[in-house]
C-alpha cells in the first residue's frame, strides 16, 4: 500500500501564488508517476500534472501551461505543484495520486484551494 498527505491547500487573492506538497510512504518502489488533479464544484475531476521519479512532466491541462510547476524530491518522495498568477477559475480541491501498474491506484486525501478576485 501507499499513503499520500497533501498540504499547501489555503486562500489566497487572484494573481498570487501557492505550493502543494505531496508526500508519499509506503510501496513507493511500485509507484512510477504521480499526478495533481483538481476537482471545481459541478466539474470533473481533471489531471492538471503530472511526474515521473525520473522527472518527466506533463501538463494535459491548457489552463495551467505557464502558471503551474509540477517538480519532485525523490530523498523525500515529495512531489510539489507550484501554483503561480492564481486565478478564481483555479479554485478546486487539490488531489494527488501515484500511478501503480496501469492506474491511478492511490490517492491523497486532497486539500481546499480558494481564490479570491
Amino acid at each position: 500500500q501507499v499513503q499520500l498527505e497533501s498540504s499547501g491547500g489555503g486562500v489566497v487573492q487572484a494573481g498570487h501564488s501557492l505550493r502543494l506538497s505531496c508526500a508519499a510512504s509506503g510501496r513507493t518502489s511500485s509507484i512510477t508517476r504521480l499526478g495533481w488533479f483538481r476537482q471545481a464544484p459541478g466539474k470533473d475531476r481533471e489531471l492538471v500534472a503530472s511526474i515521473t521519479w525520473t522527472g518527466t512532466a506533463t501538463y494535459p491541462a491548457d489552463s495551467v501551461k505557464g502558471r503551474f510547476t509540477i517538480s519532485r524530491d525523490n530523498s523525500k518522495n515529495t512531489v510539489y505543484l507550484q501554483m503561480n498568477s492564481l486565478q478564481p477559475e483555479d479554485t478546486a480541491v487539490y488531489y494527488c495520486a501515484a500511478w501503480d501498474t496501469n492506474s491511478y491506484s492511490y490517492w491523497g486525501q486532497g486539500t481546499q484551494v480558494t481564490i479570491s478576485s
